[in-house]
């Protein structure tokens, strides 16, 4: 389906938790507070509304949190959605913790591929970012993954984190860099968002780092854009994998926009820099006859494609309406 600014939308972000089993502190830190499960949406109404949205056009899925893995039966939503007619691609993002003890399972799944968060190779700014000291434990289900060739991208958001901790940036990204030459992944950096708890830490704008970066490694070349979201890779002479850029301030890509997103809480966004949507879970929880709720589902998400905006105002803070943080949004 086409939202009114003729883009097609065709990528439906799935939050299933608002729970993660880190402490990130541009995420969800200590103390942060998170809803009954009954006001979870379960698997199966997950599945309903990737049912309705496939027949609007969305045939790429990413399973997000919070940390997913931690939502029993995770598994089996994935079968599930793979399940659906349309539905081409179903992707996860996590945080790597639980990865090689569930691998077997998500690979029988059948997961497409995985994003692995990962920030820093550095073990005591790894446990002073997340709260936890378990580096290794992530880097161990990243070779399980590769070992079982199960495509992996690593997510790093682009915090200045010399800020808060010392040292020099180049540190932990020339770090972050080498698992892209030595390992066929590709190394994706994020911008910072200014939202939830994000807007109180420092980015570091994605126009200075693709040039710092042009400057380190030599011969570095923009290559061709490839998976579901808007980044934008480059290649290093001698590297496995790529370098993405995802740049939604200093690189911003809303003309090419192709996505919605439904938090666990059941609420269903069309944009991350603004609060309008549709409460399905509303929907999905009133009395009506399979028929009659295929309907309401569908007009539900048809309204959200057609409230995506042409362009968010991260750039504009008095303009951003959502005040929610990203666990509870959905990463």
């Amino acid at each position: 389906m086409k939202d009114r600014f003729g883009r097609e939308i065709d990528y439906l972000r799935i939050s299933i938790t608002d729970r993660c089993n880190l402490r990130c502190m541009y995420c969800m830190p200590e103390g942060i507070e998170t809803v009954p499960m009954k006001d979870i949406l379960t698997l199966e109404e997950i599945a309903e509304v990737a049912q309705c949205a496939s027949k609007l056009g969305i045939s790429k899925i990413k399973i997000t949190g919070g940390e997913p893995l931690i939502r029993r039966n995770v598994c089996h939503l994935i079968r599930l959605l793979k399940d659906i007619q349309g539905i081409e691609q179903v992707t996860l993002t996590t945080n790597g913790l639980l990865l090689d003890e569930m691998l077997d399972d998500l690979k029988s799944a059948g997961i497409d591929s995985i994003n692995i968060s990962l920030d820093t190779l550095d073990r005591e700014r790894y446990r002073r970012i997340t709260g936890y000291d378990r580096l290794g434990t992530v880097l161990k289900g990243l070779e399980a993954a590769l070992d079982n060739e199960i495509p992996v991208k690593i997510n790093a958001v682009s915090v200045d984190w010399d800020t808060y901790f010392g040292g020099r940036r180049t540190d932990d990204i020339s770090a972050l860099v080498s698992l892209a030459e030595k390992k066929p992944v590709d190394v994706r950096f994020i911008e910072l968002m200014p939202i939830g708890f994000g807007k109180n830490y420092k980015g570091i704008p994605h126009d200075q780092l693709i040039r710092m970066l042009g400057e380190s490694y030599e011969g570095m070349e923009r290559d061709d854009s490839h998976g579901n979201g808007p980044a934008v890779y480059y290649r290093i002479p001698g590297h496995l994998g790529r370098i993405g850029f995802i740049s939604a301030i200093h690189g911003k890509f809303c003309d090419s926009c192709n996505r919605i997103r439904l938090t666990s809480r059941g609420y269903l966004k069309s944009c991350l820099c603004f609060d309008k949507g549709v409460d399905v879970k509303k929907i999905l929880r009133e009395e009506a006859s399979a028929g009659e709720m295929e309907k309401r589902l569908t007009k539900g998400l048809e309204e959200c494609i057609l409230l995506k905006p042409d362009a968010h105002s991260f750039t504009n803070t008095e303009e951003i309406t959502e005040k929610l943080t990203m666990s509870v949004i959905g990463g």
